[in-house]
């Protein structure tokens, strides 16, 4: 697959009673991760909305294995599980600062205009982005294994 992977300090303000990391956080961190990955892969969601096109979170799922703690550092994976022109679903694992891994996730996202929230096809709107996720897509059902820094 081809994935990225992004270090998040845990702060104490995410935790809950028992200094554990509240499970209303995962989503945030997903979103963190997931930027950071379509930025590694050479695009932001900011050059998007200026165009009038938005990407909301259409399913989110989380699987809780372990608890994580303040002030643990995670490092998160992140890689593109399914791509097609309307819809692309992001995975996730969190690893806890022994490297164990300690929640698993998934979200589906597509693409919309501000407007009218009618859905738009990605390869017609950005081909840049069409592109790269296509290659993204073809080289995970390869099999390849690669960690994406800065770019394909």
């Amino acid at each position: 697959m081809i994935y990225s992977m992004t270090q998040i300090e845990a702060r104490y303000s995410e935790t809950d009673q028992m200094g554990v990391i509240y499970h209303g956080n995962y989503p945030t961190w997903f979103e963190v991760a997931r930027t950071d990955y379509i930025s590694k892969l050479g695009f932001s969601y900011k050059d998007m909305e200026e165009t009038g096109i938005i990407s909301p979170v259409i399913d989110l799922d989380i699987k809780y294995i372990k608890s994580i703690f303040y002030p643990e550092k995670v490092t998160i994976k992140t890689w593109v599980e399914k791509y097609s022109r309307l819809r692309s679903i992001y995975k996730y694992e969190i690893y806890n600062e022994a490297g164990e891994l300690a929640t698993t996730g998934a979200t589906a996202l597509t693409c919309i205009k501000k407007e009218d929230f009618k859905p738009i096809r990605l390869d017609k709107y950005f081909p840049e982005w069409h592109a790269v996720y296509s290659e993204v897509d073809k080289r995970n059902k390869a099999g390849e294994n690669l960690e994406v820094v800065n770019g394909l």
